[in-house]
């Protein structure tokens, strides 16, 4: 993300969403009881994650709500699995919520119990190589 980009009012958001973001937009974060409103604090925020890199597996739109599965990495080669939930009002988002999870070893009573999830560097959820800096 560079000046340009934030100053037209695009953020990482509004790249993950496929929309635009209403000027008073709210963005909530669950995992830590945390809300930030306006699209110029979101971009301010995002501004502070440089090693940021990101893609998008799918986009869901059920009417005015979007559901979006993506997959980033902070910098540190860990791989964040996530979904975004969007609210949008004339086209654009007004109300966000993230969820995300922090990368995890299967426990080892449970491999008896599961399979391994078939994820395909190029796929839905994407590998290192795949993402990329929005």
């Amino acid at each position: 993300m560079n000046a340009n980009q934030e100053a037209n009012g695009e953020t990482r958001l509004a790249y993950i969403l496929g929309v635009p973001l209403a000027a008073s937009v709210v963005r909530q974060w669950p995992q830590m009881g945390e809300i930030v409103r306006t699209r110029t604090l979101i971009g301010s925020i995002e501004g502070n994650f440089a090693e940021l890199t990101l893609e998008v597996g799918r986009r869901l739109r059920l009417g005015d709500v979007l559901v979006v599965e993506w997959t980033c990495n902070y910098g540190d080669g860990r791989l964040y699995r996530n979904v975004t939930i969007g609210e949008l009002e004339n086209g654009e988002a007004v109300r966000v919520t993230d969820y995300w999870g922090e990368p995890t070893d299967t426990p080892l009573w449970r491999v008896p119990l599961t399979d391994r999830l078939d994820m395909p560097g190029d796929g839905i959820w994407k590998d290192n190589d795949h993402l990329s800096h929005h």
